[in-house]
């Protein structure tokens, strides 16, 4: 069998892609089969719906992060729609796990990865080369957040909103007062577990129907969190707009289902400024 080349890398991007720090949230869904396997079909043709248990995974996975260029910073947000699969030809390869095995990442095979369905981003180079390099089905959003911080009071709240938003002709992106969803996570006094789940492979299925795969590295544990038996309820998830497709997906695939567990990941600080004092 002749090997397959690698995907082109377009210019100006180079890969791999240096985050500078990353805070993100992911919540995670188990949801009945069908509905699942009927919206991957249409999305990603080559991959199948991993089965946990007799249920499919879908996954909301927040992200705030910050990467330095040649010319400065940038600060980019983003939220995926994802639905856990692997590729239909590699079913014999893997591995028989519950989908508490699954979250804390018994599966190194790494064929159990996001197909994505849906991804809203503030950043329109973000936007582009997410499209570009990864087949990502990446449009314009905007959000509204609050989650934890060192900057902020205690606590472990994630409270998440996304916005409409439109690409502009100028290369920008404007905002749109339209809510399309919001979730929110309270995870103070739950304890959690240390999750080595990475690299994450994401999938991608690109104009011409060929499928490729992107993993993600992140250099620390993510934080797991069991939201089932008495941490039911901590989380909530709200579709604003049942009538744009995000909204569409979001109540065919998850409705009213509580969610099964929550994975954190927030950047260490590299500095600190400090108090100040007088001068005698």
């Amino acid at each position: 069998m002749t090997p397959l080349p690698l995907p082109p890398v377009a210019a100006p991007y180079q890969l791999p892609f240096h985050y500078g720090a990353l805070h993100n949230i992911g919540l995670d869904y188990l949801v009945g089969p069908d509905p699942v396997r009927e919206v991957l079909a249409k999305h990603h043709p080559a991959l199948t719906a991993a089965d946990f248990d007799g249920e499919c995974l879908v996954s909301l996975n927040y992200q705030l992060y910050f990467a330095q260029y040649q010319f400065g910073g940038g600060i980019t947000q983003e939220i995926e729609i994802n639905i856990v699969a692997y590729p239909t030809a590699a079913a014999r390869r893997i591995p028989q796990v519950s989908y508490q095995q699954y979250a804390q990442g018994y599966d190194q095979t790494k064929l159990l990865g996001i197909a994505r369905i849906h991804v809203l981003c503030d950043n329109a180079l973000a936007i582009d080369a997410g499209r570009t390099l990864y087949a990502e089905p990446k449009y314009p959003g905007w959000f509204e957040v609050e989650m934890p911080s060192l900057n902020g009071p205690d606590g472990d709240t994630w409270n998440i909103h996304c916005h409409a938003a439109e690409a502009t002709a100028d290369g920008g992106i404007a905002r749109r007062d339209a809510e399309l969803f919001s979730f929110n996570a309270q995870l103070s006094q739950l304890t959690s577990v240390p999750a080595n789940n990475t690299p994450i492979t994401g999938y991608g299925t690109d104009s011409t129907g060929v499928a490729l795969a992107g993993p993600m590295n992140v250099y620390q544990p993510y934080r797991w969190y069991d939201l089932s038996g008495p941490a039911s309820g901590r989380s909530q998830l709200t579709v604003h707009d049942p009538a744009c497709d995000v909204g569409q997906d979001l109540v065919r695939l998850i409705r009213d289902k509580p969610a099964a567990g929550a994975w954190t990941f927030q950047s260490p600080p590299v500095a600190a400024h400090n108090r100040p004092y007088y001068l005698a």
